[in-house]
């Protein structure tokens, strides 16, 4: 195949999150390829030739609408859909249904290139069929095995040839076990202006009776059903004693925006805004989030938190807490090893015991101050590099290996 045809890359993104991803992947790819050849990132590696001229891309795949606006022809847009934990026993027909035409499309279409994004659970089968015919695959953001399944690392070895990880340690977990794997930083950070030594709270000018508290209730609707009254009823209860308290709140999008004003609890004020969770975090106090990536935005805008996990009761007591293999649950908390922000899982029945540790935070301000530091120190990391960045360029160096 000449080096000027179309590169042919298929790419899944089940979630939200994983489709902001891959859409930042994709116009990454094409800014890296574009312009005269000597303007190339990739111009120097061995892998990328100058006398071809920059590669155009075809992509096609499973997402959603970012994704199409950056040019991906899309197969199925699984994600409104978006499901996690129990939830998706619900819609396994409609999972079952999805795959099994990833899989024909792959079969039937020439493809050079599979990319798959998160949600390993399904991501996993594409990769598999991918492998089958001989199509290499590029994992964007791995699949947390060292917290939930280390014993599912044959199988991502056999059906992964280059693993994009997201969190600083897990390169070495990766790559003792066998996997190509490169640290490429964390898509949370690619599109907000993250200076580190701007984000300290130094809480000159707080007042313990006057907090200002965000509440980040997630983007699905499992976890707005289950964490939005938690968040309120938690926010209740702390204004009781706080009546100056100011109360915000993120929705990721519109429609999102709607339901959470449709369940607001009367009588408790609330500004809300669409997405930004750093820019917001900045300019608050403490903040209730739903477990997940927020969290780590969260973090870098040095802003205290509590954590409150969307989950069934009696399913995690049975099952759940058993199968995690890891201390602490929070994305934070597993990077700091430690508890360096109060994790609830499950949230419910407990909103007493939230309320009750929110107001021990807001009433010791050197506290504050200390975990906004640390939080800060924490998320550093990530200031570094633009993972979309990292990842187009491994991508350029898959397609032009031999």
């Amino acid at each position: 195949m000449s080096e000027r045809m179309p590169r042919r890359i298929f790419i899944s993104a089940l979630e939200p999150s994983a489709e902001a991803h891959c859409a930042n992947l994709i116009r990454a790819a094409r800014r890296l390829t574009e312009g005269p050849a000597a303007e190339w990132p990739g111009a120097d590696h061995k892998h990328i030739p100058l006398r071809h001229g920059p590669p155009s891309f075809q992509w096609a795949g499973l997402g959603g609408p970012k994704m199409a606006a950056e040019g991906c022809r899309l197969l199925a847009s699984p994600v409104t859909r978006a499901a996690m934990i129990y939830n998706v026993f619900t819609q396994l027909g409609y999972y079952r249904s999805l795959l099994k035409n990833a899989i024909h499309y792959l079969r039937v279409n020439p493809v050079d290139l599979a990319v798959v994004c998160d949600s390993p659970a399904f991501n996993f089968h594409i990769a598999k069929a991918a492998k089958k015919l001989n199509i290499p695959v590029l994992f964007y953001v791995a699949p947390q095995l060292w917290a939930w399944a280390p014993w599912r690392i044959l199988k991502l070895r056999r059906s992964c040839d280059r693993l994009a990880c997201i969190l600083p340690f897990e390169k070495e977990w990766f790559t003792k076990r066998g996997i190509p794997t490169d640290f490429v930083g964390n898509p949370l950070f690619d599109e907000i202006a993250f200076n580190p030594d701007q984000c300290y709270k130094s809480y000159g000018d707080y007042s313990p009776s006057a907090p200002k508290i965000a509440l980040f209730p997630g983007s699905r609707s499992a976890e707005l059903n289950t964490l939005w009254p938690v968040m309120q009823k938690t926010a209740a209860q702390v204004a009781q004693t706080r009546p100056q308290m100011e109360l915000f709140a993120a929705a990721a999008d519109e429609e999102k925006l709607e339901t959470l004003k449709t369940n607001q609890i009367i009588n408790l004020p609330i500004q809300y805004q669409i997405g930004d969770v750093f820019s917001l975090a900045r300019r608050v106090d403490l903040a209730l989030v739903a477990s997940g990536s927020a969290t780590l935005q969260v973090a870098a805008a040095g802003c205290p938190m509590l954590v409150l996990y969307h989950s069934n009761p009696i399913l995690w007591h049975t099952l759940g807490r058993w199968l995690i293999r890891t201390r602490y649950l929070s994305l934070v908390n597993i990077l700091a090893g430690k508890e360096l922000v109060p994790e609830f899982m499950p949230c419910l029945p407990r909103v007493e015991t939230i309320s009750a540790r929110c107001s021990g935070m807001l009433d010791n301000k050197l506290s504050l101050i200390q975990i906004s530091t640390a939080l800060v120190e924490l998320t550093r990391p990530f200031a570094k590099q633009k993972a979309c960045d990292s990842a187009a360029q491994i991508l350029l160096d898959m397609l032009h290996s031999p």
